[in-house]
């Protein structure tokens, strides 16, 4: 390999020799600190609502630090281990619903810590049985119908705060609201009582976010030091408190409209915070129910979540879904331990990260620690940052994943692509993440089904001399097609049965080939197979055997 090309690929990966560790941590490297650093801080910013908003759909008010530590664990543990250079861990929105099942069911929070115990390490258990392979059976479409999807929710749950609507907590993804509520009610709600201070906070923040992504405004060096979202957040923070003293009737003052960073006293009331998990509940059914359960979603929420991270980096690397497990394990483990949520990878926050110009793991690492560094030093100076700033930041990650070109080009794709992106999406947001993923899931299996069962086969003829040229691989979904094939040709007639183009042929088409030559007597059919082979766990000497005893002529 030439030297160009190795500083290609050492590019490509991102990674310093001179800082690269080796082991868990390799990948670790602060080559590119600056632009880490930057995102970090813009990903704590989005990141520190909704912690505090999911722990208080998850577990309640007096539970509301216990959304920091899976933000603070998902951040420097999860992100340390992790393979992924985009992906940012924290407490799942998708997991409130169960999370907040599970608390009542089991009646006790310490009971919910070890079930989370249990979930990490049967992730760990699931790296070693490689289920992160799960991940790469996800079609293409599904992925950006899921990331689409996801876009259109942030958008439609950010309009409110933009609006100065801070009713629905952030963190709530879902569409279904309390009561009889929705997303589309409350944007209705939100645009009826719109406040003017929040509106001018929300404009001005958008009003930067879209100029600093201008091709004129990044030639200026201040840009690169200064990112977008953060410049959104200080000039929106800033706002708010030039209008306590110009206008306040017109500033965002109550504390639904702040971030709401827990402020504790004295180094007893931080202690308090965490706690242990209740070990004596271990041979409850309850608990290793409630584990498993959350090991599973986490899982397969972390794979989906890895993917689309994967699909978001810049430089399209490729992250290992087992490595993302055992990440994940670990991180889950110690939240269950010390009185944490689970943690899973979030699509939100990875977009956050990677549209605020993170090159490295570091990003994720170093925004953990401004969770933990808020929580200790600064709590009143982030209690300032009004909801609509941070909602503008929101709605260009949102627009940037579900902008018109994303669907324009799955468009051009054709339908069996567009079907599957479309119904993901509109299962995403009117469902849920996972139960998005699964409708489209199923429709992308009818199409690959539908592409499988046909055109895998060709039938040619001169006269009583016929030709069925396999044309790819065979599995059972081709057998009623190739049964119909062979049904069709005349009494009498000769076909000749060439495999060439197809390197896996299923038992299944096997056993009907055998069948024909056998019963071809019969109609007086003449039989010729070529250069078919069955692909099964069959050594190649019983295959050959196999094959000479049909009196199948074997390759020429």
């Amino acid at each position: 390999m030439s030297s160009s090309e190795q500083d290609g690929l050492q590019s490509l990966l991102a990674v310093d020799p001179r800082t690269a560790k080796e082991g868990p941590f390799e990948g670790l490297t602060t080559k590119h600190w600056k632009d880490d650093m930057a995102a970090g801080l813009v990903v704590f910013l989005v990141a520190l609502p909704l912690c505090l908003g999911i722990a208080l759909a998850s577990a309640g008010p007096e539970r509301l630090f216990a959304g920091i530590i899976a933000g603070v664990l998902g951040g420097i543990v999860v992100g340390a281990l992790s393979g992924s250079h985009i992906s940012v861990s924290g407490p799942a929105a998708g997991l409130a619903v169960i999370v907040f099942g599970a608390i009542q069911s089991l009646n006790s929070f310490p009971k919910f810590q070890l079930a989370l115990v249990i979930a990490g390490v049967l992730q760990l258990v699931f790296t070693k049985v490689r289920f992160g392979a799960l991940a790469n059976f996800v079609p293409h479409s599904v992925i950006k119908g899921m990331l689409a999807g996801i876009g259109v929710v942030i958008i439609m749950k950010q309009i409110p705060h933009a609006l100065g609507r801070d009713k629905d907590y952030e963190g709530d993804f879902s569409f279904l609201e309390a009561g009889e509520n929705t997303s589309l009610s409350e944007i209705a709600a939100a645009l009826a009582s719109a406040s003017p201070g929040a509106i001018i906070i929300s404009v001005i923040g958008l009003s930067l976010l879209i100029l600093w992504d201008t091709k004129k405004f990044k030639q200026f060096s201040f840009t690169k030091m200064l990112p977008g979202p953060l410049a959104a957040v200080v000039a929106g923070a800033g706002i708010n408190e030039l209008l306590k003293v110009v206008a306040p009737n017109l500033a965002m003052t109550e504390k639904q409209h702040l971030v709401d960073l827990p402020v504790f006293q004295s180094f007893q009331q931080l202690a308090g915070a965490f706690q242990l998990p209740d070990f004596s509940a271990i041979n409850q059914q309850a608990v290793w129910t409630v584990g498993l359960t959350i090991a599973i979603v986490a899982s397969l929420e972390s794979l989906l979540s890895l993917d689309a991270a994967d699909k978001l980096d810049p430089q399209r690397r490729l992250s290992s879904p087992d490595r993302e497990l055992m990440a994940q394990g670990v991180g889950n483990t110690l939240a269950g331990l010390v009185g944490g949520l689970p943690i899973t990878s979030v699509v939100v926050r990875s977009s956050a990260n990677a549209y605020s110009g993170a090159k490295t793991k570091l990003s994720t690492i170093i925004h953990g620690g401004f969770l933990a560094v808020a929580v200790l030093a600064v709590p009143f100076v982030l209690n300032r940052i009004p909801l609509a700033c941070l909602a503008a930041v929101l709605l260009t990650v949102g627009y940037k994943l579900a902008s018109p070109k994303v669907f324009k080009t799955i468009y051009a794709e054709g339908r069996s692509q567009f079907l599957p992106f479309v119904l993901t999406l509109l299962g995403v947001v009117f469902i849920d993440l996972l139960k998005g993923v699964v409708v489209g899931l199923v429709v992308g299996l009818y199409y690959v089904l539908k592409t499988n069962y046909h055109n895998g086969l060709t039938v040619v003829n001169d006269g009583d001399y016929y030709l069925i040229r396999i044309n790819k691989d065979l599995s059972f979904l081709n057998k009623t097609e190739l049964k119909d094939k062979l049904l069709a040709l005349p009494n009498g007639c000769t076909v000749l049965i060439k495999g060439r183009e197809g390197l896996f042929i299923d038992h299944d088409i096997f056993e009907v080939i055998e069948d024909f030559k056998s019963g071809g007597d019969s109609r007086g059919i003449t039989v010729l197979i070529e250069d078919v082979y069955v692909s099964s766990v069959l050594s190649r000497t019983s295959r050959k055997k196999r094959l000479a005893d049909a009196g199948i002529v074997k390759d020429h």
